[in-house]
């Protein structure tokens, strides 16, 4: 599986204190031109991170001969998203020189924490998607296996987020504006990208001619792995003018068109996904999607030249590339254009070589993230990819769905990649989760549950054609990261209790089941989730304003605003138990602090009207004494891996509540779980796995399966009558659209209600109200008896053995890239 596995911990010397400090003046005053005595935080953090890139450079070019050497086979992992969180200190973590650093920082009068704090999350991802791919670069570095992440180098990213009058306020995010020391400047790896133009025949060959073109600046950041000299490479395409600027026109006194094709050029990289809601935003993301897939297939290609072969015939020896969601779908076509037109293969080799190369993870059930783009689309920006995308689409219709359904011209509409519109005149649309299925030798779910509900509802054709083609790989998620550097109060104590390097090993925490009923241990376990909780009531002080007790309950609920995520119904029983306390206030409850991080697209109504929503509860809620305070709501802004390193370790209960059949995977749950939250969840994605493990017991079930969701669907679901037969939910849905709650504007939750009542609430909230309710209240009665929780929650940390991404690496290793 590796050819890394000789360059382990014996190689590089791991640096001293002393070595450290004199390495960061060094940089301070050669790279940064100042001395120590006038820098702060920012100039530090910078200095530092140089020190440990040169350590990370020093690797990656001892991985690099490693795997030359080897003739290693590659995972090339291309992803629209990478979120990869703050860097210096798990690189710190990752490295072994977490401690002599903050000796080596102690000693210059600068602490680490402020250096750390300083430092900006790279805005490279918006959610789960991007933070798997981080977690799973983590893990192949960390495994030593030759990978490589290919992804955009955003100015901006998605947004950051403010509020204002408890709306979200949208501003951009210029995360990399006063420097990012991890990102190298690849200036001879830059890559000519070629947009729009016409096809024609010459000597029997296509050629696209007429082409605007761009170029595509590489940037690397180094990935380190956890006790492994090897480091891998995420390379970020940044998006350039070809041609610069144009002296003449400014000459001229054309100020503005001196800059207009750089400009437009550089448009491609700055944000991740841009509003499609017009058609040149549609225009700009597959612009955006293409421009980083060829870059990335070229300089792939080129890399594959020099080591092994010029001729590509067997480049399936030594390359794999794992296509994150449908987002580099188009790499399918570029790659058949590159065999067919740049290199000279017949149209059936060229797929059958692509078919070897490329494998596809499959992301969602959502209609709305499978994404398709307007046939008339790709045939002006990409007119050689419509012509190849026809030629396969023809050749899997008439030779392979033919060969299994003789004469079937309605399954043929069904499989094709181009799908007929619904009225006529409208245009087709090219589906780029079919051309993923039909381009790639595998496709994968991401939780058991999420992969047969591929095979069955998503793609069922496709699973009939090839049995063997659907597999599943439930994701998982880096222990690093998301134990050992964001709860190190916990690491310690599983160090001091179990025996073996669980970093490595996650099943190792198998072990602390015996120490669940220990009550000694559960003291020292329940102290440090104390503690880790009175650290985050600071934070939601400082970003909210907000007063919370740390010896409350901690509700936690941290995920992008969608509806199937349901945010909205646990707003809704959060007004239901604020209801609760105004008729009873000295109701014998705990106290409860229900945390909530997200961010809503920009285009997405609803979603922005129950932030909204969430926020003026929580303002009505924290300032009124009668309830005393018994509970107690916070929205944190801008949400981010750094806040959620804050927020998880110091959860006690873990909202995991999507729509049974809507959630993927999900892999906050696992983060939860594994730092000692138990799960309040619905048997969706990951959370039935996670159950399995952690046993019915130690997890708080409620609400609909796939199963009963499908046969209320099928038996006719109307909203209003569980509406009109449970009061309490009825009293706090028309609390919602009185207009009491926001009087400047009665009707700004409306689009919710609406949502909720009239238009057939689709995401179910109101028919799983009751049960979710009821969990909430299995949950207090829980809480209120310590032994029996503590003894819950420590079962959970232990039981996440599965949940490694190191593990789902493994899995991928072995079923998908055929790497054992």
């Amino acid at each position: 599986m590796s050819a890394n596995k000789a360059g382990r911990n014996d190689v590089m010397p791991v640096l001293g204190s002393e070595e450290i400090a004199r390495r960061v003046v060094e940089h301070l005053q050669q790279s940064l031109g100042v001395e120590s005595e006038e820098s702060g935080p920012a100039e530090y953090w910078e200095a530092l991170s140089l020190v440990v890139r040169e350590m990370a450079l020093q690797r990656i070019r001892a991985t690099r001969k490693r795997e030359r050497e080897g003739k290693a086979r590659r995972i090339y992992y291309l992803s629209l998203e990478f979120l990869i969180g703050r860097l210096l200190g798990n690189n710190l973590h990752n490295l072994g020189i977490f401690k002599q650093t903050e000796q080596a920082m102690a000693s210059l009068g600068m602490p680490l924490i402020d250096i750390l704090e300083y430092e900006p999350d790279p805005s490279l991802g918006n959610g789960g998607l991007g933070r798997l791919a981080a977690c799973f670069l983590d893990s192949m570095t960390t495994l030593d296996m030759p990978a490589m992440g290919y992804g955009i180098n955003y100015r901006f990213g998605l947004f950051r987020q403010s509020f204002a009058g408890g709306k979200q306020v949208e501003t951009p995010d210029g995360w990399r504006e006063e420097s990012f020391p991890w990102g190298i400047e690849r200036a001879k790896r830059k890559q000519h990208v070629k947009l729009y133009g016409t096809v024609r025949e010459h000597a029997g060959k296509a050629v696209w001619q007429d082409t605007q073109e761009i170029l595509g600046m590489p940037w690397d950041v180094p990935v380190t792995g956890y006790g492994t000299e090897t480091v891998n490479t995420l390379r970020l395409w940044e998006s350039r003018a070809a041609h610069g600027f144009d002296l003449n026109s400014f000459d001229a006194g054309r100020y503005e068109d001196s800059r207009s094709q750089e400009i437009s050029a550089e448009n491609i990289s700055q944000v991740l996904y841009p509003n499609d809601n017009h058609p040149a935003g549609k225009e700009l993301r597959l612009i955006q999607q293409y421009f980083f897939v060829t870059c990335s297939l070229a300089d792939l290609i080129h890399r594959y030249k020099r080591e092994n072969s010029e001729s590509l015939e067997r480049i399936a020896d030594k390359v794999a590339i794992q296509l994150n969601d449908t987002h580099p779908a188009i790499a399918v076509a570029e790659f058949m254009r590159i065999l067919m037109d740049e290199e000279g293969f017949a149209f059936n080799r060229a797929l059958e070589i692509t078919r070897e190369v490329f494998t596809y993870t499959n992301h969602t059930l959502l209609p709305e993230a499978l994404e398709k783009w307007p046939q008339s689309l790709i045939t002006r920006v990409l007119p050689r990819h419509m012509q190849i995308i026809h030629m396969v689409n023809y050749h899997f219709l008439h030779s392979e769905v033919e060969a299994v359904w003789p004469g079937d011209d309605t399954m043929k509409r069904r499989l094709s990649i181009i799908e007929e519109p619904d009225r006529p005149g409208d245009d087709q649309m090219v589906r780029m989760a079919f051309l993923s299925v039909v381009g790639s030798r595998k496709v994968n779910g991401v939780a058991a549950l999420h992969s047969r509900l591929v095979q069955e509802k998503l793609f069922p054709e496709f699973h009939q054609m090839w049995p063997d083609k659907i597999v599943n790989v439930t994701n998982g998620v880096t222990p690093r990261r998301w134990l050992d550097y964001c709860n190190p109060a916990l690491a310690a104590l599983i160090d001091e209790t179990i025996e073996g390097d669980w970093r490595k090993d996650l099943y190792k925490l198998d072990a602390l089941k015996t120490h669940a009923d220990d009550l000694a241990f559960q003291k020292r376990f329940a102290a440090i989730k104390h503690d880790n909780k009175k650290q985050l009531a600071a934070v939601i002080k400082e970003l909210c304003d907000v007063d919370v007790s740390p010896a409350a309950i901690f509700d936690v609920q941290i995920k992008r605003l969608h509806e199937y995520k349901r945010q909205q119904m646990n707003l809704l029983h959060i007004m239901a138990l604020y209801r609760r306390l105004l008729d009873n206030p000295d109701l014998d409850v705990p106290g409860r602090v229900f945390i909530f991080g997200a961010k809503a697209a920009p285009g997405y109504k609803v979603a922005k009207t129950i932030i909204h929503a969430i926020n003026r509860v929580a303002d009505r809620v924290n300032n009124d004494r009668r309830i005393k305070d018994k509970l107690k709501v916070a929205f944190l802004p801008n949400y981010r891996v750094s806040l959620a390193e804050k927020i998880i370790p110091a959860a006690d209960v873990s909202e995991q509540i999507s729509t049974a059949g809507f959630e993927a995977s999900g892999t906050g749950n696992m983060k939860f779980a594994l730092n000692g939250a138990l799960t309040l969840g619905t048997l969706d994605g990951a959370n039935v796995e996670i159950a399995e493990e952690v046993g019915d017991d130690n997890i708080f079930i409620f609400g609909l399966t796939v199963e009963q969701v499908s046969e209320l669907r099928h038996r006719g679901y109307n909203p209003r009558d569980v509406y009109n037969c449970c009061e309490e939910l009825r009293s706090v849905v028309d609390w919602l659209d009185c207009g009491d709650l926001s009087p400047e504007e009665p009707h700004a939750f409306r689009p919710l209600v609406e949502a909720l009542l009239d238009k057939g609430d689709y995401f179910l909230t109101l028919a799983d109200y009751q049960a979710y309710s009821d969990a909430h209240d299995r949950i207090v009665e829980t809480w209120k008896k310590p032994e029996l929780w503590w003894r819950k929650a420590i079962i959970n940390s232990a039981s996440m053995g599965k949940f490694s991404s190191d593990r789902s690496i493994q899995d991928y290793s072995k079923t998908i890239w055929n790497m054992a």
